[in-house]
């Protein structure tokens, strides 16, 4: 089982100027959270405090376990589809329930090291990921802006303007949160009719109490719950680790992986004994909290106790907020998390096809299927099949015939895997060439299974001729495989 390892700490000490910057910055990040732990709710098909203790437990929870500072993790769309099949279904029950065991799933996944696989994702997935969030973010904000009053629209262009022009006056306190009380006051006091936070649904009016779900502890149970929890796991794993990737590269800050992986798993099962619908790492509240400057766990523990603070004591006011205003807070956020350079003619232009395909693809999917998790494996996918047809023309055989006639040499080299060794078969002349065959593979090595079968191939097929092959220049790893595997593997052919 592998050990919880101590995430970096801050590189500056607690000061009150870094303390007020996590409390304000947590405190933006709680109001945005609200309308989307809500209408994540309604996705999933539950009650809105489901998803708003939810947002509670998982920003607590993480920010004390949690392997990647300043990340919010909270209830989540990805989540919310994936679970919404069980809670319509089944019930709200076996949905908790299966919150718990893909808690237990990823602590799983976290111990036997899922988080090094992501060492496997290509750059140009990531900056797809990124651009697909962006365009995800901004999607969001779509429904928000149709059949809405017309006094709607103006609010929205002024919340940009205040988020855009208030940095230039002051940056002592986060533009969002100017934006959205200027916005309120705006609304409540002009009695201008628009849609509001508390329009999304009742906020809770109490903490929530722990309990288990309302399930027969039963295999046949178990069974029912486990595909649920496994793509649950899966799928938080996945947006966790990406988006701590991303807040690393922003914050040229590093973070432990496979703590934040048994993190999330802890966090969940938290969450799911106090009635919560589960979650992951929120990569647009992340956004949030890192761009008003946020760095430590202060702001991730404090979005959370805000949550709470806001529903119960607050409740009134918080369901006076206009939609308007948070929809301007999550487009610039839109705005400021797509990779612009990305797409620019000169980038284009300079970056290699394959690069831009790979790139196209991830958004295309994640767009498509509106799941991150799944984009960026089709990514990945798509980098590696590309990889491998570019490494697979590396490899070359040049044929040297001895002047008096007696033996012909080929030289191979480059990399043998399965690729690019399949044409390897094609490339000697077996009926012209002489009695003895050297095949020289000091430039070469030897990756698989598929290359070796194809060496005993070419020497079978000199053989059938009565000719003799003599392999020279294995270094240690080829030769040692080429040892172990050469002649076992006639059945293949």
């Amino acid at each position: 089982m592998a050990r919880l390892k101590p995430s970096p700490r801050p590189s500056a000490p607690i000061t009150a100027k870094l303390l007020r910057t996590e409390v304000l910055a947590g405190l933006v990040v709680a109001l945005a959270l609200i309308p989307e732990a809500i209408s994540f709710s309604i996705i999933a098909g539950v009650d809105p405090s489901v998803g708003l203790f939810a947002s509670f437990t998982m920003a607590v929870t993480i920010a004390i376990v949690g392997g990647r500072p300043a990340m919010i993790s909270a209830a989540t769309g990805a989540i919310a589809l994936v679970v919404a099949p069980l809670s319509r279904e089944h019930g709200l029950g076996y949905l908790i329930a299966a919150v718990i065991l893909g808690g237990l799933f990823q602590i799983v996944l976290g111990a036997l090291g899922v988080a090094r696989l992501m060492r496997f994702v290509p750059r140009s997935v990531m900056v797809g990921f990124v651009n697909a969030l962006a365009i995800l973010i901004f999607m969001a904000q779509v429904p928000e802006l149709r059949d809405v009053p017309w006094p709607v629209y103006p609010l929205v262009l002024g919340g940009l303007a205040l988020l855009v022009l208030f940095p230039k006056v002051t940056r002592a306190v986060p533009a969002p949160l100017v934006s959205i009380v200027i916005l309120t006051a705006l609304t409540a006091g002009a009695g201008i009719a628009v849609p509001t936070v508390g329009d999304k649904g009742a906020l809770p009016s109490s903490l929530p109490t722990p309990g288990l779900p309302d399930v027969p502890f039963t295999l046949g149970t178990l069974t029912l719950l486990a595909p649920y929890a496994l793509a649950f796991a899966l799928v938080g794993l996945m947006e966790s680790l990406m988006t701590a990737k991303l807040v690393d590269d922003m914050t040229d800050t590093h973070s432990g992986k496979t703590r934040e992986s048994i993190g999330q798993g802890i966090a969940n099962i938290v969450t799911g004994f106090f009635g919560g619908m589960g979650g992951c790492a929120m990569i647009g509240q992340t956004m949030i909290n890192v761009k008003n400057g946020a760095r430590t766990r202060i702001s991730t523990f404090l979005a959370g106790v805000f949550l709470m603070i806001l529903c119960i004591v607050f409740g009134p006011i918080v369901s006076d907020i206009p939609m308007a205003a948070l929809v301007a807070v999550m487009v610039l956020v839109s705005v400021g998390t797509f990779d612009w350079h990305s797409i620019a003619p000169a980038t284009l232009r300079r970056m290699p096809i394959g690069e831009t395909s790979v790139m196209a693809v991830t958004v295309a999917v994640v767009v498509a299927t509106h799941n991150l998790a799944i984009g960026v494996i089709v990514g990945s996918l798509t980098a590696m099949v590309i990889f491998a047809r570019r490494v697979a023309h590396l490899s070359n055989v040049s044929a040297v015939r001895d002047p008096d006639g007696g033996q012909a040499v080929y030289c191979v080299t480059g990399e043998l895997f399965f690729a690019s060794s399949n044409d390897l078969v094609y490339r000697f002349d077996y009926a012209g060439d002489p009695g003895h065959i050297v095949i020289d593979l000091t430039g070469a090595h030897i990756w698989d299974a598929s290359s070796v079968a194809a060496l005993d191939a070419v020497t079978a097929k000199y053989r059938a001729r009565g000719k003799t092959v003599e392999i020279i220049g294995l270094n240690e790893g080829s030769a040692r495989m080429h040892g172990t595997l050469s002649g076992e593997l006639a059945g293949s052919h």
